[in-house]
């Protein structure tokens, strides 16, 4: 059976993110960069399919493509490590030190950007034939998103700012229940079909990603969105980082941790014999 069930892939969740804490500053880098140019591409894919075709969920449909493969390929995106490796902390496993959390963190977030700012500059070379002509239909509605994503949540005020970083921890609980769903299956396409589900649900969603905004708003700003960088920092990124962490974390680490977890350990309870949908005696 290619199924892997809740006890074990809590198990892999933890061995994961121990592998990531303990990780060289060098692979570090080199995995979060190309996860973050892989997911860039991915979204010029899925906004450039949305304007040729008119229709939104067509972009949402196909947007996935760009984190199965940067997953396969065991490449790091910010929003995953976010929810994996506070796991061998809260694990106690041997050596793990919250430094060392804080340390993956911060060399995923470079690496992501620095992967994602090459992709927005790339395509805005595209967009405008080497900036040697207004950008086209696609780059202009990157432009539009940015200003609709900064400038529009700063017109509500504080009810922009919250309404943001809802979006944001939506997000992270559909990413990483996709990067969960990967580790429930062994065989590629089990991988793939679990990914793909919440991945396009967020995308459709309009929910916020670090990530794909470390693409769309440089991109936007380059491509004359009428916004700045500040607007980006203040009214999308810094926010959605940390919406995108407390989502991760609390409904997708933290619950399965706490749930299945805590009870690998555990003797089975003797009792009426029956048994649970995770494939252990019922309590």
């Amino acid at each position: 059976m290619s199924y892997v069930n809740p006890t074990e892939f809590v198990v892999k969740m933890i061995d994961a993110g121990t592998a990531k804490i303990f990780m060289s500053t060098h692979d570090i880098l080199i995995r979060a960069f190309m996860a973050g140019a892989i997911l860039a591409l991915s979204a010029a894919f899925a906004v450039t399919i949305t304007v040729q075709t008119g229709e939104p969920l067509a972009g949402a449909i196909l947007f996935p493509v760009g984190f199965c493969l940067l997953y396969l390929m065991g490449f790091d995106l910010l929003t995953g490590v976010f929810t994996l490796a506070p796991l061998a902390l809260i694990d106690k496993r041997k050596g793990v030190t919250a430094a060392g959390v804080l340390r993956n963190w911060w060399l995923v977030f470079i690496g992501n950007f620095a992967g994602a700012f090459m992709v927005a500059a790339m395509m805005a070379i595209i967009f405008t034939f080497g900036f040697s002509e207004p950008p086209n239909e696609v780059g202009q509605k990157i432009g539009h998103i940015g200003e609709g994503r900064t400038l529009g949540y700063a017109a509500h005020g504080a009810a922009g700012m919250l309404t943001l970083f809802i979006r944001a921890v939506l997000c992270n609980w559909m990413v990483s229940t996709g990067v969960v769903a990967a580790m429930m299956s062994t065989s590629v396409s089990g991988k793939v079909i679990g990914m793909w589900m919440p991945i396009m649900l967020f995308f459709y969603m309009g929910f916020e990603h670090s990530i794909v905004n470390m693409f769309l708003f440089p991109s936007g700003l380059m491509l004359g969105g009428k916004f700045s960088m500040m607007d980006y920092f203040i009214w999308n990124e810094i926010p959605t980082v940390v919406g995108n962490l407390v989502g991760g974390l609390t409904f997708v680490g933290l619950t399965l941790y706490s749930t299945h977890g805590r009870k690998r350990a555990e003797p089975p309870q003797q009792g009426n014999g029956l048994i649970d949908v995770a494939g252990v005696p019922a309590e």
